[in-house]
């Protein structure tokens, strides 16, 4: 315990914000599936047109997608698709 006293915590919010947008991608594909919509072209759409209508408003999901921005959905595909095929 005495060595977790004397070092030094690393705070991230670059990391906190790709959990964000993790978890809320997750949560809006399964509410796109549970809708029974394909939630690769609703994401596709959505993602291409900044048109929110693209997605369920199904458990929040409409409003979940908002909280981020487009980019980091994509940032965050994209990093995932390079880590799981390198």
């Amino acid at each position: 315990m005495t060595d977790k006293m004397n070092s030094t915590m690393k705070f991230s919010i670059e990391q906190e914000k790709e959990e964000k947008a993790r978890d809320i991608i997750i949560q809006v594909y399964e509410a796109l599936e549970r809708k029974g919509y394909n939630p690769v072209n609703q994401f596709v759409g959505y993602i291409l047109s900044g048109d929110p209508s693209y997605i369920t408003s199904h458990e929040g999901a409409r409003s979940l997608i908002r909280k981020i921005e487009r980019d980091e959905i994509l940032e965050e595909l994209v990093r995932d698709y390079v880590k799981n095929n390198k």
